[in-house]
């Protein structure tokens, strides 16, 4: 399995073609056309780009998918939803850059609608399935990115994450999910969610590509993995865990040195990012029809309008002091590591009832790094049967980025 880096350089000295890597990719787009991953494959420009490619750039002749809330110009905009039929009318700025580097884009992947929603089941073309269990949940809501990932069509996908939404998929799909620091890959051209809280990610099947990746997006220095001083989480809230996730998780503690850390009150953290997260999401929808949206994303539409003016500049507040607790926890290590998520893969079917039991289990762990907009990647652990996540948050891109490359590295 070549890396990202490799890719670009068999391709900058002839050793790769970019017209058989596209080719490659979208065989493999048709063979995992069940998974309902791609929601749009663009054969006929991705052609076109690769044999114009000129070989140059550090992505060079790399395929990749692109999250449906991601404008790029010429495609479907239509964000998973029935309401929408539009078509972009100009690149996000970090398509642009995957271009500018030399990737091919060959297609949209697969959101929950508008990216409001973590199971990856509510879109226009209906759920994205999961690589490992067709039917069971990929999470969402960059559901597509993280399943296309997982079933070797690309070795590069770009996702967007509000409350989880890179990590969730990548944890349940055993891929990894690098959510960086606020801003760090800019949300112009993306439908927004949340203002606050919106990042752009990066789905890939190593930490060193994420870091190599965010390197070539963003200028995220890639350091040399060494041993770091890790926290783990001792908050039982972070420690609710499934048998399966339990087994995985002792496990991975056994090859890490760690000192244990307790990180902001749970229950405070959560409330704080849903009351942030909904009244943006409703200013964000406000004048549009909602007639054809998912009955789920109706339903939260509905819940986030209960939230008041007042809980909402209460939560901006405590936001800035909660960010200020977890500095202080990441001044004394170099990451704390969590379970990504509570669970394995969900059914689909689990979500036929709104799923809240699961909504939470699937958010809990990853809803905080979105509040203090720290950087946190999602990286697959050992696991018997379906794939199981541990999150990193740091303080820092280049810290989050060697860390879990160490981690990696140690299996």
């Amino acid at each position: 399995m070549r890396t990202l880096e490799e890719i670009a350089a068999g391709v900058r000295d002839g050793a790769l073609d970019p017209v058989r890597l596209v080719e490659d990719a979208l065989t493999r787009a048709a063979a995992a056309a069940d998974l309902n991953a791609i929601v749009h494959l663009d054969v006929d420009g991705a052609r076109k780009a690769a044999a114009a490619h000129d070989r140059t750039g550090a992505l060079a002749g790399v395929p990749v998918l692109v999250k449906e809330i991601i404008e790029v110009e010429g495609l479907p905009y239509r964000c998973g939803s029935a309401s929408m039929d539009e078509v972009g009318q100009q690149d996000a700025e970090v398509v642009r850059r995957l271009r500018a580097a030399g990737a091919i884009v060959i297609g949209l992947s697969h959101t929950h609608e508008f990216a409001y929603g973590c199971f990856g089941t509510s879109n226009r073309v209906g759920p994205c399935r999961n690589p490992h269990d067709p039917s069971r949940m990929t999470g969402g809501s960059s559901s597509g990115s993280a399943a296309a990932v997982a079933a070797g069509v690309v070795p590069l996908a770009i996702g967007t994450d509000t409350a989880g939404s890179v990590r969730i998929p990548a944890a349940l799909c055993g891929v990894v999910g690098f959510k960086p620091s606020y801003d760090t890959l800019p949300t112009d051209r993306v439908f927004p969610l949340s203002k606050s809280l919106d990042h752009v990610g990066v789905l890939t099947r190593t930490a060193s590509d994420a870091a190599y990746a965010l390197n070539v997006l963003a200028g995220v220095a890639v350091r040399p993995p060494r041993k770091p001083r890790l926290g783990v989480v001792t908050n039982p809230e972070y420690l609710q865990l499934s048998p399966e996730v339990s087994t995985a998780w002792s496990a991975a503690l056994q090859t890490l040195e760690a000192v244990e850390v307790q990180l902001p009150d749970w229950s405070t953290s959560y409330s704080t990012a849903a009351n942030i997260q909904g009244p943006e999401a409703v200013a964000s929808h406000r004048g549009r029809s909602q007639d054809l949206y998912q009955p789920d994303v109706r339903l939260r539409l509905l819940e986030a309008a209960q939230v008041e003016p007042a809980d909402y500049e209460r939560a901006k507040a405590d936001a800035a002091r909660i960010t200020a607790e977890l500095d202080a926890v990441l001044a004394d290590v170099d990451a704390v590591v969590t379970p990504t998520v509570l669970t394995t893969a969900p059914l689909i079917t689990a979500a036929a009832d709104g799923g809240l039991d699961i909504r939470r289990q699937l958010m809990n762990n990853t809803r905080l790094a979105n509040l203090t907009r720290h950087a946190a990647v999602s990286l697959p652990i050992p696991a018997d049967g379906l794939p199981v996540g541990l999150q990193v948050i740091a303080a820092s891109n280049e810290r989050a980025a060697a860390v879990a490359c160490w981690i990696e590295a140690q299996r």
